[in-house]
């Protein structure tokens, strides 16, 4: 992997593999056997992030000059946010499936101070900078808010495990978080929106970033039902709960309008592998699990059949999309494999 071309979004697929470890062990009570595959995506994704650890830093120790272009570029900057999201992820992996609180405390203190970072860093870059060419908003701009959505995917839980002032001081993490990236998604889906109207389509390379839309819906239906579960000082639980069922149902009109466009670009354009394609997997991830905890907290058993049919193609998309990532880094020429 050539470090000085070593591109940021490379963690997002520690990203999509901790999110399909996390729907894995939840459906496992469907199928017993989706437990000890949860587990060993557990361990695989561990490693994945502490190798891709090695060149993200040294990049920034011996070719900062191109770390920051990236931080800069319209479009790449945002994919600096998904270090900070990958730690996160895998400090829920390690507590939900594992139950090991020590590693979710270790990854939550390590991806919450990155997620802040460049939460407050790529905005502020955007806001002083030069005017933004409509082509490059793209919904790679979710990034950062579904950074800040993610925090309490363990944070809520790390919170009811706590007391006194850590207790407190998670309670304000996590619910200004929380807040934060959800309005801060809703103002980036308008923009978003008028780019898909007003705009040609997407170059095809980046295409499968329609996909991240589902991210923050699908963890902020997770995480605020996580907030709300956890929150002994919410005494009328019930309005969050009926939120994030029509926050869900919102998703499913997404879902399947990802699914016409991504097959427009099939037929009709081109949908060349590339990194970009590991934005298929965490955002309909988190959206498979936002299924599950939907279909279980109100007892429809259509809703959670629907994710459990929804976890397949997953799946599927994951092993695909593996398969390419390790061939492509296998063949390709050690120049190209990071900017891949």
């Amino acid at each position: 992997m050539g470090v000085k071309d070593f591109a940021p979004s490379w963690f997002a697929s520690v990203m999509g593999t901790g999110a399909l470890a996390l729907v894995s062990k939840a459906y496992s009570s469907r199928l017993s056997a989706l437990n000890g595959f949860a587990e060993f995506l557990v361990y695989l994704n561990t490693l994945l992030f502490l190798v891709l650890l090695i060149p993200w830093t040294l990049r920034w120790v011996k070719y900062r000059e191109e770390a920051l272009k990236d931080l800069y570029h319209p479009v790449l900057g945002n994919f600096y946010g998904t270090i900070g999201v990958a730690a996160l992820v895998l400090s829920a992996d390690w507590l939900f499936i594992f139950g090991n609180e020590r590693l979710a405390w270790a990854f939550w203190l390590f991806g919450v101070p990155f997620v802040l970072l460049f939460a407050f860093l790529i905005p502020y870059i955007v806001f002083t900078g030069d005017r933004i060419d409509t082509k490059n908003i793209t919904p790679a701009w979710f990034i950062p808010p579904v950074g800040l959505i993610v925090i309490p995917i363990s944070g809520a839980k790390l919170m009811a495990l706590s007391s006194g002032t850590v207790k407190e001081l998670m309670a304000f993490i996590n619910y200004f978080a929380w807040g934060a990236g959800f309005f801060l998604y809703l103002a980036l889906f308008a923009i978003v929106l008028y780019r898909f109207i007003k705009h040609e389509p997407m170059p095809c390379g980046i295409a499968p970033s329609i996909w991240i839309n589902l991210g923050p819906i699908g963890a902020g239906t997770s995480t605020l039902y996580a907030l709300v579960k956890a929150s002994d000082f919410l005494k009328v639980k019930e309005p969050f709960l009926a939120f994030g069922l029509i926050f869900w149902g919102f998703g499913v009109w997404w879902f399947v309008m990802a699914v016409i466009l991504t097959l427009h670009y099939i037929r009709k354009l081109n949908l060349p592998y590339s990194l970009a394609w590991w934005a298929f997997i965490f955002p309909f991830g988190a959206y498979v699990s936002a299924t599950f905890k939907v279909g279980t907290t109100f007892g429809i058993n259509a809703i959670t059949d629907f994710g459990f049919a929804l976890y397949w193609l997953l799946l599927a998309m994951w092993l695909v999309t593996g398969a390419l990532t390790l061939r492509n880094f296998v063949f390709r020429s050690p120049a190209r494999r990071g900017a891949s």
